[in-house]
């Protein structure tokens, strides 16, 4: 099962990523611990490793201490890591009650459980907390005890009135809601002393002025005991008679805090606790009491005698802090039923007690058993769970889980609302230690929802050692003279001894001659500037980085300051031991970034380097400038391989003697084209070629490179070009010279025929646009002459 965490623990670092792992780590080393107990102590993430060999030489006791993850990757055998884990274990876990109101069986209200679980017992790491679930159902047909605690100042008389016949009728009423019902009354005035009361001997007798008949004044009564019997609450309360006082506000806070306290003669049961508090005024408060010249706080005791309380002249009214505590204690939970005129200061007041309410009492209190269901209904609806007082470093935290999966945190998750009889509510409580209190003894807390007399039990119990730490040797020959007690894998020194194995007095520790013994060739450097010498032996310091360590005998090693490739130390392919990387498989150099693996060389055509470099650390180095790429397979300025291996391939298979080198060729010719070799047919790179000859003939073969020979098909019957055909290219240039010659002359006869319609246009506009002169020619006489008759007159 421990095995089983301890893998939970470490895969759960991995996910969360180095950063966080780091933080931790930096956490567990700073701490420093001396003992596995101190260890983890400082963390939950913390571990010690109690293998014996697991530190290396310079490094501290402190060591042991680290995070999981870094324990792990620093080889300490899993069953080696001490990481003890807190639990809960319920001691008492009886189920809530189902009943069901009217049924046959007449169950006991001790009976009745409506919280879940009853006791438990929770072990408690530091750092870690614990969570367990608790249930809350409220109970059906649960049992009832209300007690009416009334003001009899004179102002409340007619209210008196309409109480007497309470107790009948609020059974009536309650029966709707419980078949256990018991009901009691209880009064109060004011302290009998001055200024609050007259203490004439008349006024003694009947603070009442005019004809009124008053009782003699009082601090508290308790009149009747709860009881179950309707009609004795109706004949007692018609036999009070109202009495008086000088001030307005009341002494019913002396009155709450005696009927809180005196269980006993009040006759409380551990059921649901009701308290109606009636009045029509103020209160009096803790520190009120100076005026009357009582200056003792109140005691928070029961004084009540023959059913009166006797020391309200000798304890001043309690303070509303104290009210809170007492009622919380006894499980009463409080309604205030107060006029409309104080509802302001009632409310005020309610804000600071739990499980409270506030209801608008009539002038006559004529509404008073309507206002006790209401406020009933409104607390009974709601559960608030309260702790008692917390161990020193201890803290609790609350989530409830409410009706219709409705969720709340923080303060909102210690309560839910709107629960009705037979629902039920979980909370989630988680509790967490900080630390490991003096001498580890247990503790006890309680949990209880307000109003309730029910509640969970949890001791608890503190992790404040491991489980090794129980299996030491005291005075062990392994600590230098039993100067120690080995536990855990390591010393733990007794009072004035310090070292690796106590073998030093800490007096001694840091003399001349012990630093002396930390110098490395008796250089000037104490433990290399990297470390502390304490009793003659380096310890070597702690890097804020975990997994940077510096060790060696003189702390003049670190496995962080090695060569670096890519940013990585020791290319990430080895590690770095006394600042010398230590290279994986297949890796060498300095920096262990000289890959050895050769397949990272190896060519298209199976060749290493494709025949044209050597592979040094993965990497091809080409022999041949002009050939680059990862394999030597790219030429920029090469012709190409059918250009560059045309001539021999021509040579060897069209020629009889090679004027060049061409051996390493082996050449083979075919007939048909389809015989040539196909790229899919072989196992390793082919290419085709078809290239041209001088004489612009065209030869087709294949090249492939097969166990180091140039491997060669050729066509054997070259392409040729035919000889050009004569007549048709003279008759095609004949043609052509016709043809074009033809066009010339249409296209001149057509320019011309164009320019001739152009100007016989001009000449049409310009004769329409010509202008003759008509004046007479003065070489013409006309033959016609006209003679005028002097005598004639046109008649």
């Amino acid at each position: 099962m421990m095995d089983l965490r301890l893998l939970l623990i470490a895969v759960l670092s991995a996910v969360l990523g180095g950063s966080w792992a780091q933080q931790e780590g930096s956490v567990c080393i700073k701490a420093n611990a001396q003992s596995c107990g101190e260890c983890i102590q400082v963390s939950e993430s913390c571990g010690w490793c109690s293998d014996i060999s697991f530190l290396s030489e310079g490094e501290s006791k402190s060591a042991r201490c680290d995070d999981l993850a870094s324990l792990r990757s620093r080889n300490c055998p899993p069953s080696q890591i001490e990481n003890p884990r807190g639990s809960v274990v319920p001691i008492k876990n009886v189920n809530v009650t189902n009943r069901k109101k009217g049924g046959s069986e007449k169950v006991k209200p001790e009976q009745i459980t409506q919280i879940q679980p009853q006791k438990l017992t929770m072990t408690l790491r530091s750092g870690e907390p614990q969570t367990f679930d608790l249930k809350f159902k409220r109970a059906e047909d649960y049992p009832i005890d209300l007690y009416y605690l009334m003001d009899l100042s004179f102002s409340m008389k007619d209210d008196l009135e309409n109480v007497k016949n309470l107790g009948t009728d609020l059974m009536r009423e309650m029966q709707e809601i419980t078949s256990d019902f018991r009901i009691g009354f209880g009064s109060f005035v004011e302290k009998t002393v001055m200024p609050y009361i007259s203490t004439t001997p008349a006024r003694l007798i009947n603070p009442c002025t005019g004809n009124q008949n008053c009782t003699s004044p009082f601090s508290y009564k308790n009149v009747l005991t709860l009881t179950e019997n309707g009609n004795e609450f109706n004949r007692l309360v018609s036999q009070q008679q109202i009495s008086g006082n000088l001030d307005s506000p009341e002494g019913g806070f002396d009155a709450i805090m005696q009927v809180a306290v005196c269980e006993e003669q009040i006759g409380w049961r551990n059921v649901t606790r009701l308290l109606v508090f009636s009045t029509d005024a103020g209160f009096h408060f803790a520190g009120d009491g100076k005026l009357g010249g009582i200056v003792l706080p109140n005691d928070g005791k029961c004084h009540l005698e023959n059913n009166m309380y006797t020391m309200s002249h000798y304890y001043d009214y309690p303070s509303i802090a104290h009210l809170v505590q007492k009622l919380s204690d006894h499980n009463i939970q409080t309604i205030f039923a107060v006029t409309e005129e104080f509802q302001p200061v009632y409310k005020e007041l309610k804000n600071l007690i739990p499980k409270s309410a506030v209801g608008t009492l009539s002038s006559n209190s004529s509404n008073v058993i309507k206002l006790i269901i209401d406020a009933y209904n409104s607390l009974s609806s709601e559960v608030i769970l309260e702790n008692s007082r917390l161990p020193e470093g201890v803290s609790i935290s609350y989530r409830s889980i409410c009706k219709n999966g409705v969720e709340g945190t923080g303060e909102n998750g210690r309560k839910c609302s709107n629960i009705s009889i037979g629902d039920e509510v979980f909370f989630k409580i988680s509790i967490k230690a900080d630390k490991c209190p003096a001498k580890g003894k247990s503790e006890t807390i309680k949990i209880k929802p307000l109003g309730f007399t029910e509640e969970v039990e949890v001791v608890l119990n503190f992790i404040c050692d491991c489980q090794c730490a129980s299996q030491g040797e005291p005075f062990s020959s392994k600590c230098h003279e039993g100067n120690g007690t080995f536990e855990c894998g390591a010393c733990k020194c007794n009072e004035g001894r310090i070292g690796r194995v106590c073998e030093c007095s800490r007096d001694q520790g840091q003399t001349e001659d012990l630093d002396a013994k930390c110098r490395k060739d008796n250089g000037t450097d104490i433990c290399s500037n990297n470390g502390d010498c304490v009793c003659g032996t380096c310890e070597c310091k702690k890097r804020e980085n975990p997994a940077e360590i510096y060790n060696g005998q003189y702390c003049e090693c670190d496995n962080f300051n090695c060569d670096r490739s890519n940013n990585k130390l020791c290319g990430g392919h080895g590690q770095c031991v006394c600042r010398v990387c230590n290279c994986d498989a297949n890796y060498t150099g300095s920096a262990c970034d000289c890959s050895l693996d050769e397949s990272t060389c190896i060519a298209k055509n199976g060749q290493l380097c494709n025949g044209r470099g050597s592979c040094e650390c993965g990497i091809c180095k080409c022999s041949d400038a002009k050939f680059q790429g990862p394999t030597c397979e790219v030429c920029p300025t090469c012709p190409g391989i059918c250009i560059e291996h045309k001539d021999c391939v021509q040579c060897l298979a069209f020629e009889e003697k090679c004027s060049q080198n061409c051996s390493n060729y082996h050449v083979v010719k075919v007939k048909d084209q389809d015989k040539l070799p196909q790229p899919n047919d072989q196992n390793f790179p082919l290419r085709h070629c078809k290239v041209r000859d001088e004489n612009d003939c065209w030869f087709i073969y294949t090249y492939a490179v097969r166990n180091n020979t140039k491997e060669v098909y050729v066509l054997e019957t070259l392409e040729c070009p035919a000889g050009p055909d004569i007549i048709p290219i003279v008759a095609g240039v004949v043609a052509g010279i016709v043809l074009i010659g033809l066009a010339l002359l249409l296209i001149w006869k057509l320019l011309m025929i164009i320019h001739d319609r152009r100007e016989f246009a001009k000449f049409e506009k310009e004769k329409m646009n010509a202008k003759w002169d008509t004046g007479e020619n003065p070489i013409y006489k006309s033959a016609v002459t006209t003679v005028v008759n002097p005598k004639y007159e046109g008649k």
